[in-house]
């Protein structure tokens, strides 16, 4: 039997460890900008670690992981290589430990630029360079990023039984036909079946 899920978009990056039958599989799952169908077999575990907007690994572009994911080299069911250096596999409790490594060996990056306009802080470069350095740290826009985010708001509104007008107001749409759209573009769902 398998099971399936759909998740929903999302403009990070994640470092996937799935465990079935003591095989372990390592992969990178970039930035989803559509909706998908998961399967995974029953007895399948896993852990993830989702990386924040503008982090990244400098000698894997995010961009060629745009709606893709990435099988890493496991070497047994401890240990995996990663940007040319092995890693044991890490564990919810030492996940931070994990990622400070990748930080001081230089491993992963944090694009400041990415991480200011984020936080809605001026900065003193072009907008072209804002788009560069995004596509460089993300993969994605800015723009797409904030539509992401949208959608993610939307839903969490839908959920909370606010109704479809109202939602598509507060989340910024400019009707309820744009965010009809928006969400099934990026959560494969329409707004009344969310809600």
């Amino acid at each position: 039997m398998h099971l399936s899920a759909r998740p929903l978009v999302s403009g990070h990056w994640h470092l996937l460890f799935l465990r079935q039958h003591e095989r372990i599989t390592v992969s990178i799952e970039g930035p989803l900008t559509r909706a998908k169908s998961v399967t995974q077999a029953e007895g399948t575990s896993w852990f993830g670690i989702t990386f924040t907007l503008g982090a990244f690994l400098p000698n894997m572009p995010v961009k060629s992981l745009l709606d893709e994911q990435a099988v890493l080299s496991a070497t047994g069911v401890t240990s995996f290589d990663l940007a040319g250096s092995r890693f044991h596999l890490p564990t919810y409790e030492n996940a931070e430990t994990f990622v400070e490594r990748l930080v001081r060996e230089g491993l992963l990056v944090a694009d400041p630029i990415v991480k200011a306009v984020l936080q809605h802080h001026p900065v003193d470069v072009s907008q072209r360079t804002v788009m560069r350095r995004f596509l460089v740290a993300t993969g994605l826009t800015h723009k797409t990023i904030t539509q992401i985010e949208r959608a993610h708001s939307v839903v969490a509104l839908l959920k909370q039984g606010v109704s479809l007008l109202d939602a598509a107001y507060q989340a910024g749409y400019a009707d309820q036909s744009h965010m009809t759209r928006a969400l099934k573009h990026f959560v494969g769902h329409t707004p009344a079946q969310i809600a």
